[in-house]
């Protein structure tokens, strides 16, 4: 326990900044702009100038990524929708739909990867094994996935994170049409921090238990295996 808060304490340590700095970018600035601009620019022309320190972020974080994979095509897509709907005219509440529809067309990719049998957080998670330059993680990840065990638990996480994307656009549409502009700038980062975090926590949780599962499952299979070659030799004796 001791050394699991260690660990725990010490990566807030080192992204803690970065957090901090995220937080301020997609969920303090977008209010601050917002408020800052409203009245001369509009309820429209408030919401796009407050859009364009999240979109800047989504650049960084590609730009910084210095490579194409699975992570780096979702924030692109990210980007893109995006800046669909900030072009695509209309009120400021249907300004504010197509810009959380984004989330949902995520959500949709999501599922997607599993109606084509490429689970997109088999994908996301190998990326991060490269980023992070776990090559042997990585390697004996890949090693895994003809595993029917294996392809069950990627395809599980990924149709949790489709559906739980889409209900947190569900939730952010309704909430759209029932609390201000200011409300719902100041409710919608804490929206999707918490959807995120309690996926992400999840996922810990499932990809955990899944580990014990499977160990538990080789230990099994290689406890037959070698109860097998006993009998024979017992038998032959």
């Amino acid at each position: 326990m001791a050394s699991r808060l260690e660990r725990l304490w010490a990566g807030i340590r080192q992204n803690g900044p970065g957090y901090g700095l995220e937080i301020l970018v997609n969920g303090v600035l977008p209010l601050v702009i917002y408020q800052l601009t409203d009245k001369r620019l509009g309820d429209v022309g408030a919401l796009i100038a407050s859009s364009v320190p999240p979109i800047i972020w989504s650049i960084y974080q590609f730009v910084r990524a210095r490579r194409i994979d699975a992570l780096s095509l979702l924030i692109i897509a990210g980007i893109a929708f995006s800046l669909l709907a900030l072009l695509g005219g209309g009120g400021a509440k249907f300004l504010q739909l197509r810009e959380n529809l984004v989330t949902g067309v995520i959500g949709a990719i999501f599922l997607g990867s599993i109606a084509i049998g490429q689970p997109l957080i088999y994908h996301l998670a190998r990326a991060g094994m490269n980023r992070n330059n776990q090559a042997g993680e990585a390697a004996e990840f890949q090693s895994l996935r003809d595993n029917p065990f294996f392809k069950r638990t990627m395809r599980t996480m990924t149709l949790v994170w489709g559906l739980g994307l889409i209900a947190r656009t569900a939730i952010a549409v309704y909430l759209v049409f029932k609390v201000s502009i200011p409300t719902f700038l100041a409710i919608n980062p804490v929206l999707g921090y918490v959807s995120t975090g309690l996926l992400a926590g999840w996922t810990f949780w499932y990809a955990q238990r899944a580990r014990r599962i499977g160990a538990a499952r080789r230990a099994a299979a290689e406890a037959a295996a070698a109860q097998a070659n006993v009998v024979p030799a017992s038998a032959g004796s």
